[in-house]
């Protein structure tokens, strides 16, 4: 199985207990509908590795308790903490209408309310407290809030993502007093 054939929905963060189990951190909108699941790969050294679930306990804010096949001890956690867990594309809960997926809105052109035809988004960034899409804009990256003010819904067909930028975000990122020197 490829990357590019998959989606993120998590990381092992720690060991849980001393008989294999892990705490594994979900990050996905509704972690109910992970409820249940059989399997998942694991990217070690940038390969995806297939793990069946014995157990699978949800906790409290996306959090859940895992137990893997064949790991029996907390010894054998120890490869897999700090490591993503992902899922075949294939297995995505289908989506209502002018809703997406993160991975789909790359390459997506940003149309504003406000500007009209913006640029194109390159790029999402997780990582931080809070989801910002990145989009090349007059040879400037512009980094947009992900949130539901601000970004309103994707035309799939179209390849188009409608947004609603807040006053001023656009003239913080071109105003050139505001950039750097090298």
């Amino acid at each position: 199985m490829n990357k590019n054939e998959c989606y993120e929905i998590g990381y092992v963060i720690k060991s849980h207990g001393l008989h294999g189990e892990v705490l594994v951190q979900l990050d996905v909108d509704n972690p109910n509908e992970y409820d249940g699941l059989e399997s998942s790969f694991i990217d070690i050294n940038n390969r995806l590795v297939p793990f069946f679930i014995d157990s699978f306990h949800l906790q409290d804010k996306g959090k859940v308790i895992v137990k893997f096949e064949d790991i029996d001890k907390i010894d054998d956690t120890q490869d897999i903490k700090g490591k993503k867990l992902f899922l075949p594309t294939n297995c995505l809960p289908k989506l209502k209408e002018g809703e997406f997926y993160l991975h789909d809105i790359i390459e997506y052109q940003v149309v504003d309310k406000v500007h009209s035809t913006l640029g194109t988004i390159t790029c999402i960034h997780t990582e931080t407290g809070q989801t910002l899409l990145e989009m090349a804009y007059q040879n400037h990256e512009i980094l947009i809030p992900m949130t539901d003010e601000i970004v309103l819904d994707a035309d799939h067909a179209k390849k188009i993502l409608h947004v609603n930028l807040p006053d001023g975000l656009l003239e913080v990122y071109l105003d050139d007093t505001n950039q750097q020197e090298d």
